[in-house]
């Protein structure tokens, strides 16, 4: 699965992690707002890697492993983050993922017989340094965004989008760079 080989979507080991996150996670969205501390041990033994200074991930938060995602230092998401962790799903420092926002790495056959052999496959998700991803945006498979990025609320996310720039839309595109971003602030 990781090494973004076709894999079966209903091998039992699969099944199995799966169920035990959607434990984890049940757990961790039934916290009352004042457990922080609970909050955070919870994010740092589900989650591969959490950055220093992090702030948190509002409830609910749901994914499907986890531990195939990496977040960096200062990193805050808002409610009902979703990621799809199949591939691994990076995301650098001083990033802020708005409410509504889904990430996916798992892909599915166009063609209805083979997608009903549950066979799938993943693909990597990255999203660099000083990113905000707004509200309702959706990022699908494979794709990279760069440092300095705002992703404006509603895009979908079908390919990379480069450093340095505001992008928009379905799908999503470039509608302006960031030559000074001082002058931006």
């Amino acid at each position: 699965m990781l090494a973004g080989e076709i894999y079966s979507a209903v091998d039992p080991e699969l099944l199995r992690e799966l169920n035990e996150v959607k434990e984890v996670i049940y757990e961790y969205n039934s916290l009352r707002p004042s457990e922080h501390e609970k909050r955070l041990e919870i994010l740092k033994s589900l989650l591969g890697h959490i950055g220093d200074d992090a702030i948190i991930i509002n409830q609910p938060f749901y994914c499907d492993y986890g531990k195939q995602i990496r977040v960096g230092k200062r990193f805050f998401a808002n409610f009902s983050f979703t990621v799809l962790d199949e591939a691994n799903v990076t995301i650098g420092d001083d990033c802020f993922i708005g409410p509504n926002v889904s990430i996916y790495t798992a892909c599915h056959s166009t063609d209805p017989v083979e997608r009903n052999s549950r066979k799938e496959w993943a693909l990597p998700v990255a999203v660099g340094n000083n990113v905000w991803i707004g509200g309702a945006v959706t990022i699908l498979p494979g794709v990279t965004i760069g440092d300095n990025v705002t992703i404006g609320a509603g895009s979908v996310v079908v390919r990379d989008i480069p450093s340095n720039c505001v992008a928009v839309g379905n799908p999503c595109k470039v509608v302006r760079k960031l030559d000074n971003l001082n002058n931006e602030i």
